[in-house]
């Protein structure tokens, strides 16, 4: 009995070494980084240029932001920002959906409207990124 007690303390050592060590990264990280899901992904029509071919679009897409108040700020203003992104899918033409560098510059367009939407909102383009998780076209 007295050996498996020893055994018990021995292995649980280990375990509680590694949470103090964790506990004291945790106190000096600095801000959390968050992705913030915009959902439900947009849907949508594009290259509306008097071709009879439908074309759809379907796209998810996260933000990336630094702090809990940043996290706030997106969620509160999400509204705003999907409405400002839905208008920017819809202009897209057939090129500029189907090319990977057009792809990226459509993204970094997105990431310069949605962050204008921030400052417009908060006063600070709280956003760092935008991701397009998926980006499915037809």
């Amino acid at each position: 009995m007295k050996a498996l007690i020893m055994l018990m303390l021995a292995l649980s050592l280990p375990m509680a070494a590694v949470a103090a060590e964790e506990a004291k990264e945790g106190e000096g990280a600095g801000p959390k980084v968050s992705y913030i899901s915009l959902t439900p992904p947009f849907v949508g029509n594009y290259g509306l240029d008097g071709s009879p071919k439908l074309k759809v679009y379907k796209a998810d897409v996260a933000l990336r932001v630094t702090g809990d108040e940043a996290a706030k700020a997106v969620k509160a203003n999400e509204p705003l920002i999907r409405n400002q992104l839905v208008a920017l899918f819809a202009q897209q033409t057939t090129e500029s959906m189907s090319n990977v560098d057009a792809k990226e510059k459509m993204r970094q367009e997105a990431l310069k409207q949605v962050r204008q939407v921030m400052s417009d909102e908060t006063g600070k383009p709280v956003i760092e990124d935008l991701l397009f998780n998926n980006l499915i076209v037809q």
